[in-house]
């Protein structure tokens, strides 16, 4: 078993019944917080399948099969419901895919460690082994990370190991929401946490899936037809329930919105597209797509984004601004991705007061107040030793 079941911890319980199912939930209603986790298939399918879900609490440590016959998952949607539960999770955004196409939904007073690691300067996206080794000292049994979680039976060693991931998570998160309280850094993490309370953040537009692919194009009617065969691949994968990229490459796309086949015949000579593909009923879907961006008229057609055309900025105005970024977030003990991002340090660079989210709340206390002075010529950098230090004029 993993080391997590031999420390205090509850011993795992494999459920495979409603009724089991049920009485658990129950009880972990009347806990303030319960830990989750999933395992999921999701390499031949546009949805993720899921195997397992992982629920601990302070006196019970269950693992779902959510594959097992019969079984409803309704008492788990209300769980996940109930404004009253925290639920706890690390890296939060698959899961919380999962249960938003499960349920329709996305769960009540969610908390994600991987998010307030990051604003208490664990580093960016840290991973929860580390994150259970720094905070713990303990040291999780990594031999079962790629398990197909699919198949049946489950070993002991298997269930002790999807155990494992809700079990430290409820010492890493009390430690972490201790610490974030003490150093009034709880607002912090509820801002960052606010994206993955909406359903649009897991649901991506297919009308804007096309600038992704960064076409080498300023041709208009070219862009149109690849903005509608690509929202087209997206419906169609999740139609069939098939990964993108496997129904159509990228690659194929970009061909088909350069050549604009009309028929079956011209769509089956694009490299990447079968005879039985072009034929069938999604070629003829592909095809009243590309028909349908056709007949568009030229001011309804896309424009090429033209930032690369654009006003550039200063490399070294850019180089100092990530070097003052890296002196604050180290100052303020707090990961530098979660405060600015590259796009948002070259916009800083160009724009006198760009609005970004570093210009706003506590990421402008941080980083974003400093980084107007250091534009403004009031603040220098130096060298204080061994770390950068900043210098007012």
């Amino acid at each position: 078993m993993a080391r997590a079941l031999k420390a205090g911890f509850p011993a795992p319980v494999l459920m495979t019944s409603t009724d089991e199912l049920v009485a658990v939930v129950e009880r972990l209603r009347r806990e303030p917080f319960v830990t989750i986790d999933t395992e999921f298939v999701r390499e031949r399918t546009y949805w993720p399948e899921l195997c397992l879900v992982q629920l601990a609490g302070e006196h019970d440590v269950v693992v779902v099969d959510t594959l097992a016959p019969g079984l409803d998952l309704s008492a788990l949607g209300e769980l996940l419901d109930d404004p009253a539960v925290t639920k706890v999770f690390h890296a939060a955004r698959q899961d919380l895919e999962i249960f938003l196409h499960l349920f329709g939904r996305l769960p009540a007073a969610l908390y994600d460690t991987q998010v307030a690691a990051m604003v208490a300067g664990y580093g960016d996206q840290v991973g929860y082994d580390n994150l259970v080794s720094s905070l713990t000292g303990a040291h999780i049994d990594k031999a079962h990370r790629f398990s197909d979680w699919s198949a049946r039976p489950l070993s002991p060693a298997q269930i002790a190991y999807a155990a494992a991931d809700v079990t430290y998570l409820r010492t890493v998160y009390q430690l972490l929401r201790e610490r974030l309280e003490t150093e009034g850094r709880t607002e912090w993490v509820a801002a960052e946490l606010a994206v993955l309370t909406r359903p649009e953040t897991f649901r991506p537009d297919p009308e804007t899936l096309w600038e992704k692919m960064r076409p080498r194009t300023s041709n208009r009617r070219m862009l149109g037809i690849l903005r509608a065969i690509t929202a087209w691949r997206e419906l169609e994968a999740q139609r069939v329930n098939v990964p993108r990229q496997r129904l159509l490459k990228d690659e194929s796309l970009l061909e088909i919105a350069a050549t604009a086949p009309t028929d079956a015949e011209a769509l089956a000579r694009v490299r990447g597209v079968s005879r039985g593909f072009a034929e069938g009923r999604s070629g003829a879907g592909l095809l009243e797509a590309i028909a349908a961006a056709h007949a568009l008229p030229e001011a309804a057609l896309p424009r090429q984004n033209k930032g690369k055309d654009g006003p550039r900025p200063s490399p070294a105005l850019v180089a100092l601004l990530k070097v003052l970024l890296a002196a604050c977030c180290e100052e303020h003990d707090v990961a530098p991705r979660l405060v600015a991002s590259s796009e948002d340090i070259d916009r800083l660079a160009l724009e006198a007061e760009p609005d970004l989210p570093v210009m706003q709340g506590w990421r402008r206390v941080v980083f974003g107040e400093d980084a107007l002075a250091l534009k403004a010529g009031t603040m220098l950098l130096g060298v204080d030793g061994t770390r950068i230090r900043r210098v007012g004029c």
